[in-house]
């Protein structure tokens, strides 16, 4: 292996991608099919496309990536799923917040390159539960490491919805050794903590960064694992409650429960925070965002 990993990193890009390409694929299939013409009377959303690119300090080419957004549609008020490749320098703080996260030699040499996918989903019934997944891998001259994970994000909880999304995570994880699910498991509940709330934005699921066993194909594994767990644990979700009857009190409890999603993402996220610190397009950023919020 070469101290650049090129193939590697080459090799998680264009998966990063497929997996875009087959949520995308899936979600416009969901919008396109209707129960008995029970979703026929609003017209299907479509995926708009934007290409992003992340800013350098100097000019030169920094990567960039693929914005997908549809909203307004029938099943999903708002959706994103994004990819990005970047690379280039490190900022002072991007260096400063890598250095005390342990990752060597990075204020010596800042060069890194990083690629990953990310999805958020806010639903316009509020039967089904928003839900987030990205999987990504990061590289330094001195490191590499993958992290991400999913969550889901009710705001009507169903029991039968929590044990089939985390039974599904499970049965993906096992494979590459049963300590990892509990493990994540456990990673997740605290990570997506709202501390000045007091609660978890939802149900968890699993959650992992900084991943570097020393096995890079079995780190891009477990890591791939992550992503093809998403749409079986979830599309069965949105069949399953996307016709569900609501009131106008169940929609101002989505509404509500869609301000600590965005408490979260603003005040703690850490991949919110690196995407602004380097430059990289905000509106990709900002994707996860929801459509409509309200705070009491």
């Amino acid at each position: 292996m070469t101290s650049q990993m090129t193939d590697e990193k080459k090799r998680a890009a264009n998966w990063f991608r497929a997996l875009r390409d087959e949520i995308v694929l899936a979600f416009e299939a969901l919008e396109q099919s209707h129960i008995n013409g029970s979703l026929s009377e609003a017209n299907p959303g479509q995926f708009e496309l934007t290409q992003t690119k992340r800013d350098s300090d100097d000019g030169s080419d920094a990567g960039g990536g693929l914005m997908s957004v549809m909203r307004g549609g029938r099943v999903f008020e708002k959706v994103g799923v994004n990819v990005s490749e970047v690379y280039g320098t490190l900022g002072a703080a991007a260096q400063k917040a890598m250095a005390t996260r342990g990752v060597p030699g990075i204020e010596e040499n800042p060069q890194f390159w990083a690629s990953g996918i990310s999805l958020v989903a806010h639903m316009q019934n509020p039967h089904v539960p928003a839900v987030h997944m990205n999987t990504r891998m990061f590289w330094t001259p001195g490191a590499w490491w993958f992290g991400g994970g999913s969550d889901l994000n009710p705001c009507i909880e169903y029991d039968s919805d929590t044990e089939h999304f985390h039974a599904t995570q499970k049965a993906h994880l096992d494979p590459h050794g049963e300590g990892h699910y509990p493990r994540l498991k456990d990673w997740a509940d605290e990570y997506f903590f709202i501390p000045h709330r007091g609660r978890a934005r939802g149900v968890g699921g699993v959650f992992m960064d900084d991943q570097n066993s020393g096995d890079w194909e079995a780190d891009f594994a477990l890591t791939q694992d992550i992503g093809r767990a998403f749409l079986p644990a979830f599309v069965p979700l949105v069949k399953r409650r996307r016709t569900q009857s609501w009131v106008e009190s169940d929609k101002e409890k989505q509404l509500i429960h869609r301000g600590l999603y965005a408490e979260y993402n603003l005040v703690y996220d850490r991949g919110t925070k690196f995407g602004l610190a380097t430059g990289h397009d905000a509106n990709a950023v900002l994707m996860s965002l929801p459509p409509m919020a309200k705070w009491i």
